[in-house]
């Protein structure tokens, strides 16, 4: 595994004319810029290119141009892919339960995330891993050092991933050039008010969705005096809501609002007995990333997740989940002290 520089990522692109963007099974906001915004910058180069993700893409991504191109079909013939948004190999689990993973590993592979724990997607031949606030942001980095052209669509996509991973410009990780770069595709045509109508048309909801979010702020557990609020979604909701929105993202920022508290933390229990959980901190509560790795999963410092597969009981979890909560929460009081 390289880390690539530039001239490694031209010849990678030269050499396939058939490529695959593969997601991850959590697709967001960046992770479906990135791949969209690829497919159109390598279709201007003449290549053919298929978007992969091993499940649906959610109902509120709708309306990133080109969603509903994403398939979790891979095709018969490809020269190489490209994995955005993830460098952790758990995380394309799809891959291996559709006996497909060996399909990627026979071919050339890229890595571009901007999650910099370690990769453990051992075979990608190359990766582009650099801290930014989105993926997105590396994908701009890229068609700059290697002069691609960007088209109207691929330009609105990077400012969208930008966007989405940032909340708007106001997380930690927003960097100057973060905002050098909204600023350079502003003239050079994307209009931030037409992209922010867009999403908020698809952040419009059904009317029984807003009494299922009363029932679920109602069920808000807040544990060591208030610091961390917690809510479990059992599958029957899951299969019920989900195709009309993602349940725990109707709860989880106003979790945040609660006085006294640092971090939203939000499980979703399947019929298999898999256990997920997102989690989100606020500003100067920087733990996200800690928590999920403790799981064995990943993210940002500000908003990350994991899942566990390994039978144990949502019980056991939460105990785990709160103690390690209130460690890292205590270490970082300690530390800015």
């Amino acid at each position: 595994m390289k880390n690539a520089n530039f001239e490694d990522i031209k010849q990678f692109a030269d050499a396939a004319d058939k490529i695959v963007i593969i997601q991850a099974d959590n697709p967001d906001g960046d992770s479906l810029a990135s791949a969209l915004a690829l497919e159109q910058i390598l279709g201007d180069q003449g290549k053919d290119v298929f978007l992969y993700c091993g499940v649906d893409i959610p109902s509120y991504l709708s309306y990133f141009p080109g969603s509903d191109r994403v398939t979790s079909d891979l095709p018969n013939v490809f020269d190489a892919s490209i994995i955005v948004d993830t460098s952790s190999d758990t995380l394309l689990e799809q891959l291996n339960l559709k006996g497909k993973r060996s399909w990627i590993a026979a071919k050339p592979c890229l890595v571009i995330d901007h999650h910099v724990s370690p990769p453990t997607i051992d075979y990608a031949k190359l990766t582009y891993i650099n801290k930014a606030v989105s993926t997105t942001e590396l994908i701009y980095e890229i068609s700059n050092g290697l002069s691609w052209s960007l088209n109207q669509t691929s330009r609105e996509l990077i400012a969208m991933g930008i966007l989405s991973d940032s909340l708007g410009l106001t997380t930690q990780d927003t960097s100057a050039k973060s905002i050098h770069i909204i600023a350079d595709l502003v003239e050079a045509g994307v209009s931030l008010a037409e992209l922010e109508n867009a999403r908020r048309e698809t952040m419009r909801r059904e009317a029984e969705l807003v009494h299922y979010k009363g029932r679920l702020l109602e069920r808000v557990e807040f544990h060591d005096n208030n610091r961390i609020a917690m809510v479990s979604i059992p599958w029957d909701e899951i299969e019920k809501y989900s195709p009309l929105y993602n349940p725990p993202m109707l709860v989880i920022d106003d979790m945040r609002m609660a006085k006294g508290t640092d971090i939203a933390v939000c499980f979703k229990i399947y019929k298999d007995g898999k256990i997920t959980c997102k989690i989100r901190c606020n500003y100067g509560k920087a733990i996200a990333d800690k928590l999920a790795e403790h799981f064995g999963g990943g993210g940002h410092a500000y908003a990350a997740g994991f899942k566990i597969q390994d039978g144990r009981s949502l019980e056991e979890i939460k105990t785990d989940c709160i103690k390690t909560a209130i460690k890292l929460l205590d270490e970082l009081e300690a530390v800015n002290a």
